[in-house]
């Protein structure tokens, strides 16, 4: 019988679960680190909340753990590429508390209006100052949401029942899908001039971190407020500091902070901020529906093997895995470098497998796929979700079957289409295991893919190789591999190089003055 450590507190539903599916659990919230270390070793699985931090050390210790379970959405608290390194699966429950936040938003949005936290201080002391109190109405404001996807596309149809004008920030928002829920499609800067309300609702990365900052924020209206119940660190809280002092910034909720636990902050006992610890998910409703996803999910892993929303690994069946395993490493690299190159919004992504691999099970190759190609821009999408999230944004998927390899035994062509324009990235398999890149933007190029690498679109002319390579080498930067690919002569064509070491702003802003280079990019992998 497998055994479950519930190591934060979870609903009692989740024992209740874990037990009606033959599973043994132990109840032990509040342990210490050192607690948690000793007894690790005795469990299959470990369900956490955010109390509990997994480390190396503990998955080290963990020689028997086959699953960690987070009821909710964030897993900052879990070293993941340790646990995938141990083979431990990582899941957590997405959709569990996306009413919850998106509610608590709203809530603090209503509070700013009315200086209520204020009011409420200043009735409580006895003071009656009914004149100093002057609201504003939500009615005919606009709200503008930042980030569109479950969480920001109801905390925009809670904003539209106020009456509301809402316009909305997504890079991911499709025309469609903004008109489906009834938001106005944006560019941020536009976002920025027309609000009166700003709710944040983005994932934090290397995209959104410090995305409310001194410059954004003189774009802004006089007197916006500016509500923030997704991540700290989003919003530079120095530079709101400066702007809630000049009047710039009326009011701002904060439920999330740079630092967490947050006992000290600058905008603590500011009038015109208000604070609360991290509340976005506490909700009874939420807790319950995070505890019994977790059980429900981690049961059905330990007994029955089946995967439900990892973070680490796709839905594959013990008989599909060995023969999936390197069309699923091709998927990997497929996807990630599909969505780095993507700039605008996606409206369509299509599929073709050519080859033998169309004679093998493509659904968690299409999940592997979309997932990375999804996650340069999101942090909650995984193998598992990711057709659903796709969905939920209006991005179409299209899938097609060629028994024709064409020039290859096996092949994966994906194809992005975006507002602006559409792009393919095409690769095979080496020997049947090692993924290569053989065809990017309809030019052929034959590449492995590396941990840092630069995308180069150029004119196909004299002197970018030789300038690429003095500009690195003057900078001791190594190159790993060069490949060069053009259609005709005298047309664009496209680089690609992998180097040793990842490139400095300092040194990518001197290969982009190289007159041959129209654009270039920094991969990773």
């Amino acid at each position: 019988m497998s055994k479950v450590l519930i190591s934060d507190k979870l609903d009692p539903l989740a024992v209740e679960i874990f037990e009606k599916n033959g599973v043994e659990v132990d109840f032990k919230p509040g342990l210490s680190v050192e607690e948690q270390l000793k007894i690790i070793d005795q469990y299959d699985g470990l369900a956490i909340r955010s109390s509990t931090v997994v480390t190396p050390e503990m998955i080290a210790k963990a020689k028997n753990l086959k699953v960690i379970g987070r009821a909710g959405i964030g897993v900052d608290n879990v070293d993941i590429p340790a646990a995938t390194a141990a083979g431990i699966v990582v899941m957590n429950t997405p959709f569990g508390n996306s009413i919850t936040t998106a509610e608590h938003a709203i809530s603090m949005m209503m509070s700013l209006a009315r200086e209520i936290p204020e009011a409420n201080a200043s009735t409580h002391a006895g003071k009656w100052e009914k004149k100093r109190f002057m609201g504003t109405e939500l009615y005919n404001k606009t709200c503008g949401v930042i980030g569109c996807g479950n969480i920001g596309s109801i905390a925009a149809d809670r904003a539209l029942g106020l009456r509301m004008k809402v316009v909305a920030f997504d890079p991911f928002l499709t025309e469609e899908r903004a008109a489906e829920i009834g938001v106005e499609k944006v560019e941020l800067d536009e976002l920025f001039a027309r609000a009166d309300f700003i709710t944040i609702h983005v994932p934090k990365n290397e995209h959104t971190t410090g995305l409310i900052n001194k410059d954004s924020i003189a774009k802004m209206k006089d007197g916006v407020r500016i509500i923030n119940c997704a991540r700290g660190g989003i919003v530079v809280e120095a530079d709101l500091k400066d702007a809630l002092d000049s009047g710039k910034v009326a009011g701002a909720a904060l439920d999330v902070f740079e630092v967490e636990p947050a006992k000290e902050n600058a905008l603590f006992g500011n009038p015109k901020v208000i604070c609360t610890p991290h509340l976005g998910a506490s909700t009874t409703e939420a807790q319950v529906n995070v505890a019994i996803q977790v059980a429900e999910q981690m049961s059905d892993y330990l007994v029955h093997g089946g995967v439900t929303n990892a973070l680490n690994m796709p839905s594959i069946s013990a008989e599909d895995a060995p023969k999936l395993k390197p069309y699923l490493k091709l998927a990997e690299q497929l996807g990630s470098f599909a969505g780095q190159i993507t700039e605008h919004v996606i409206e369509t992504i299509e599929i073709e497998y050519c080859g033998t691999i169309t004679n093998v099970n493509t659904d968690p190759i299409t999940s592997t796929l979309i997932a990375n190609l999804l996650k340069t821009q999101l942090d909650c999408v995984n193998m598992v979700n990711a057709l659903q999230v796709a969905e939920s944004r209006g991005i179409h998927i299209k899938q097609s079957y060629n028994n024709d390899g064409k020039d290859w035994r096996s092949m994966i062509n994906v194809i992005v289409t975006t507002s602006a324009r559409t792009r393919n990235v095409t690769g095979t398999l080496f020997t049947g295991k090692e993924p290569r890149i053989v065809n990017v933007e309809s030019v052929p190029i034959e590449v492995r893919l590396s941990e840092n690498m630069l995308f180069i679109r150029n004119e196909n002319k004299p002197g970018l190789i030789g300038g690429l390579g003095t500009i690195l080498a003057d900078a001791g930067q190594n190159i790993d591999d060069f490949r060069l690919g053009r259609q005709e002569a005298g047309d664009g064509a496209i680089c690609l190089v992998s180097l040793d070491e990842p490139l400095s702003d300092d040194l990518f802003d001197k290969i982009l003055e190289l007159p041959q280079i129209k654009s270039a990019m920094r991969l990773s992998f």
